[in-house]
């Protein structure tokens, strides 16, 4: 066992992850024998002393080797590594030393312990096939099914294989059977085949696609058995070389064959195999064509003389337009490669190709007549932006500083001409990420916003303004300035349009795009673009979109101005109010009810939006406008609860219909003014700090007599309600009756104030004479008698504290002032008839006209 050359071995590690080739980095490769174990080394060429890679040689890892500069293997932990060497002969190196490895390490160990007994027969007994002959073919189908149904049998079926290079001899076998006509060997040929790919050995299918292999493979395939009467026309497809376009001569003929071979995996993988792959063969065949792009790729840029001489076609007077059509669909077939590829080695890409002169060739292709031009020239372009937006507007920028044509105006003069709707969609989403003015986070800041999430301060950070930059700014207000005019200049001319009955497929799908990128810009840039939307009045001609017969663009129209609303921003909603754009808001509702489609929903959600949210001035002049038309619309609740929303904002309670003096036979207001914060009508004073703590206090009947007295001595006039200046107003003044052991002989000022240092109160001249009566008398009264109006009042005087209850006899007081007169009178006779015979009189003084206030009594029940 002889270690490789201490020579350095330039190379790239790779990691399979996700079904991904992961790029761990580049650096020098070496191989060698540490405390008796064969390791392979990769220290990083920059810095030196990492190392990216260190792994132990074992008998069972399944290396292969691969084309001329890949090795593939599998970590004892599962993980799929490959190495790519960049000379041939450093992958020749390390593989002979690795294969000098395990060849030791099976004769030091023979059969593994873990192995079979079928799997040792196999040490013991080599594989053997039968000849490759034309009368063997049932016989060749039967073992490779035998030995491939275990796993060792499988590894040493593809070893047979590529030993003996068993495909080659099989291929003869099917022109023979060809010129035979027979099926049955055709069918038994097209088995052998799959089973061979499906072994998952990436040597064989890395065989079968050479130029001298690949058309009996495909041919052998192209009568599968389980369609015994079709037969496909793979070899017609790949032979076709009509379909190879070669832009330059390239010098190195193993890129040239790498590309060929790429193209025939991917037919391979898409058509020929689509139906019968499994995730193994699947993955064998991407690693494949994955690692042959990264050579490709990287070939070319180390090419500077073959990219200048590429990107010099599109700008040389002399070339064929022939010529130049091929120049960018090979720049097309480039940037969809490099999709695949790690970001640094893409960005490396798109940095070689704008140096020689990317955005000339994408400029010529997406003005171009020929629509394959104009669809290659805008995937071009599409794909450096989603791999770096930035990198794009340093650029753009660039140009608008030497005063030549921006990439933007490019664009808005293909969203505007061109009639390819696929172009014209991706020609709009283009300008919508340049004009992107957030830029993304640098990574330590994106680590400190993860780790603020958590903290739970992410929502103090994100208050913050973004952090723009001036170079996207400037860029930003240039096209403000200069393109926005011409980029919605369609949409400005709708003003002199009587009708949009006439509109044209191609002005609709238009119309739709700019009012997308409206939306977008409303959402993005802030007071640039509110500034710009209603000086130029493009909202009116928005809301003229409302009435196209197209529902799509009603509905794009419609999301225009739910946008306006949904920012919540006055000045929107003052432009919203003054054009008063609700009206073919609700014309539209109109047209589409009571049809539950997409256009009404969206509607109606608009609406939904405006009462949940509580956008009070859109409210009031939606209810104030257009009243009688919210009230017509009854098959949905939402506009009837926007009247509602609107009433309440107004003061107006329409629930308080019923109050405590109303009766059947007599109607009442349903709304309420609210004044006086709320709490009291107007006219009567505000209870004071006393008469509130009173009431937020418990009743007596819960509290101990020692509670009882300390409230009396803090609160003195809390004993009697002619502590209260609104009943002293009044002049009602009421005794505590519910205690039986009240002494009505004592005076009233007594029962009034029990504190001696307190201030005397003059009494009502209703409680001078006569004095009141005993409960029990009361009691006896009641149960005699129907309750009065004043009993009903008298019995809910601990309800003051409730607003509904006031705002309640508030409402009722201008209609029920004879009633209450009424009963007031019937009082009196009957209190004049349950006491010595002599009427009583009671004094009663009102505040202010339609304006009452109920009196109270600490012990009433509620």
């Amino acid at each position: 066992m002889v270690p490789p050359s201490n020579e350095k071995k330039r190379v790239k590690v790779y990691e399979l992850k996700n079904n991904d080739w992961f790029d761990r980095g580049t650096g020098f490769c070496s191989g060698g024998l540490v405390n008796e174990e064969p390791k392979i080394y990769v220290e990083s060429e920059d810095p030196p002393e990492r190392l990216l890679l260190e792994t132990k040689i074992n008998k069972d890892d399944g290396y292969q080797k691969q084309q001329d500069t890949l090795i593939v293997w599998t970590e004892q932990s599962g993980t799929d590594m490959a190495l790519s060497f960049q000379e041939a002969e450093g992958c020749a190196a390390i593989w002979e030393f690795v294969s000098q490895v395990q060849q030791h390490l099976l004769a030091m160990g023979g059969p593994d312990d873990a192995l079979s007994d079928d799997a040792m027969e196999s040490f013991t007994n080599p594989l053997s096939l039968p000849p490759p002959e034309i009368g063997n073919l049932e016989d060749i189908e039967h073992a490779m099914r035998t030995v491939a149904s275990s796993p060792q049998g499988r590894d040493l079926l593809g070893k047979f294989v590529i030993n003996e290079d068993y495909i080659r001899k099989l291929i003869p076998l099917v022109e023979m059977a060809e010129d035979l006509e027979s099926l049955k060997d055709l069918h038994l040929l097209c088995n052998i085949m799959k089973m061979l790919i499906l072994l998952n050995e990436s040597p064989i299918v890395d065989h079968i696609v050479h130029e001298d292999v690949v058309f009996g493979v495909i041919g052998a395939l192209e009568y599968d058995p389980d369609f015994p009467n079709h037969k496909a026309n793979h070899r017609r497809y790949l032979r076709d070389n009509s379909r190879y376009k070669e832009v330059l001569t390239i010098a190195d003929d193993n890129i040239t064959k790498k590309i060929h071979a790429t193209w025939r995996l991917t037919y391979l993988k898409d058509v020929v195999l689509a139906r019968i792959l499994d995730d193994p063969t699947f993955s064998v065949l991407n690693s494949l064509i994955f690692f042959n792009q990264v050579d490709i790729i990287q070939h070319l840029q180390r090419n500077d003389a073959y990219l200048e001489e590429l990107f010099g076609i599109v700008d040389s007077p002399d070339s064929s337009f022939e010529k130049k059509k091929d120049a960018v669909g090979f720049i097309q077939s480039c940037c969809a490669i490099a999709k695949s590829i790690q970001p640094s080695a893409r960005a490396i890409l798109y940095t070689s190709f704008i140096s020689h002169g990317l955005l000339r060739v994408i400029t010529f292709a997406v003005l171009n007549k020929e629509a394959s031009v104009r669809v290659a020239g805008t995937d071009i372009l599409v794909a450096m932006i989603d791999h770096d937006p930035s990198m794009v507007r340093s650029y753009i920028f660039r140009s608008i500083s030497e005063k030549k044509t921006p990439l933007t105006d490019t664009l808005i003069e293909l969203l505007l001409v061109e009639s390819d709707l696929g172009v014209k969609a991706q020609a709009a989403d283009a300008i919508k990420i340049l004009l992107e003015p957030q830029q993304p986070p640098p990574a330590g800041q994106a680590a400190q916003e993860t780790a603020a999430k958590q903290n739970g301060e992410f929502l103090s950070k994100i208050r913050a303004a973004p952090t723009t930059n001036p170079q996207t700014e400037s860029f930003i207000q240039h096209f403000y300035d200069h393109s926005a005019a011409k980029l919605f200049k369609p949409l400005k001319d709708l003003e002199n349009r009587e009708t949009l009955a006439t509109i044209t497929y191609q002005e609709v799908q238009l119309f739709n795009h700019l009012v997308e990128i409206i939306i977008y810009l409303s959402r993005t840039h802030q007071f640039r673009s509110k500034f710009y939307i209603f000086t130029e009045d493009l909202a009116s001609r928005v809301a003229q979109l409302l009435e196209a017969p197209q529902k799509h663009l009603k509905l794009t129209a419609l999301k225009f101005f739910r946008q306006c609303i949904g920012l919540q921003d006055d000045f929107y909603n003052r432009q919203i109010i003054s054009k008063k754009y609700f009206t073919p808001i609700l014309a539209l509702v109109y047209q589409t009810m009571p049809r539950d489609n997409l256009l009404n929903s969206a509607c109606l959600e608009l609406f939904e939006f405006l009462k949940r949210e509580n956008v009070k001035s859109l409210i009031t002049h939606v209810v104030e406008s257009y009243r009688s038309e919210l009230q017509d619309i009854t098959y949905v609740d939402t506009f009837q609860s926007l009247i509602l929303r609107y009433d309440q904002m107004q003061g107006f309670n329409p629930d308080a219909d019923t109050t405590l003096f109303s009766n059947d036979g007599i109607t009442t207001p349903n709304r309420t003014p609210n004044v006086n914060g709320n709490r009291w009508p107007q006219g009567l004073k505000e209870p004071d700090a006393a008469e509130d703590t009173y009431f937020n206090t418990s009743d007596d009947e819960d509290s101990p007599p020692a509670k009882k007295k300390a409230l009396a001595r803090e609160y003195p006039h809390a004993n009697g309600v002619a502590t209260s200046p609104m009943l002293r107003s009044l002049g009602l003044d009421y005794p505590d009756d519910e205690d039986d052991t009240m002494d009505t002989s004592k005076p009233p000022e007594t029962i009034a104030s029990t504190d001696p240092n307190g201030p005397k109160l003059e009494p009502s001249p209703m409680l001078q004479t006569p004095p009141p009566e005993r409960l029990s008398e009361k009691r006896r009264r009641e149960e005699d008698n129907d309750e009065d109006e004043l009993g009903k009042l008298y019995t809910t005087a601990k309800r003051r504290n409730s607003g509904s209850s006031v705002l309640s006899m508030a409402s009722d007081r201008s209609s029920n002032t004879l009633k209450r007169k009424k009963g007031l009178l019937k009082s009196e006779n009957q209190h004049a008839s349950a006491g010595d015979g002599k009427p009583k009189k009671i004094e009663i003084s009102l505040g202010a006209k339609g304006t009452a206030s109920p009196p109270s009594s600490k012990d009433d029940p509620i």
